[in-house]
């Protein structure tokens, strides 16, 4: 708990913590407020920021490579899709073959022990 004029006050404990996001316009703010600072003077403002040299470093060369931009978030769509659904309707249809080549086998073998019967007890 911390203490506010004399009186104690909850403090709120996240329980799960949220990744920070930001704007290529925001990138592109701090590189060049960062680009402007004098010798020694960065450290200011990435402290003022909350941010890391790193995210400098890594902002910077995708500034250079010209990647520096919003890139959307969540799952990505999957480039192999149309192979993956015909090699699932594939697969399911070799799955049915083999059923049916496991049912014939079955029914070939009862037939096999069935005309055995019949011929051991035939002279």
């Amino acid at each position: 708990m911390s203490q506010v004029n004399g009186k104690y006050r909850e403090t709120e404990v996240q329980l799960r913590a949220t990744r920070r996001t930001f704007t290529a316009e925001y990138k592109w703010r701090i590189l060049a407020e960062a680009d402007a600072c004098p010798r020694g003077q960065i450290g200011s403002v990435l402290r003022r920021e909350g941010l890391y040299y790193s995210h400098l470093a890594k902002w910077r060369g995708e500034r250079a490579a010209g990647t520096l931009r919003d890139k959307p978030r969540g799952p990505q769509p999957n480039p192999n899709r149309v192979e993956v659904e015909r090699l699932a309707r594939e697969n399911a249809a070799l799955k049915r073959k083999l059923a049916q080549a496991e049912a014939i086998i079955d029914a070939q073998k009862k037939l096999a022990q069935l005309l055995d019967g019949l011929t051991d007890g035939q002279p």
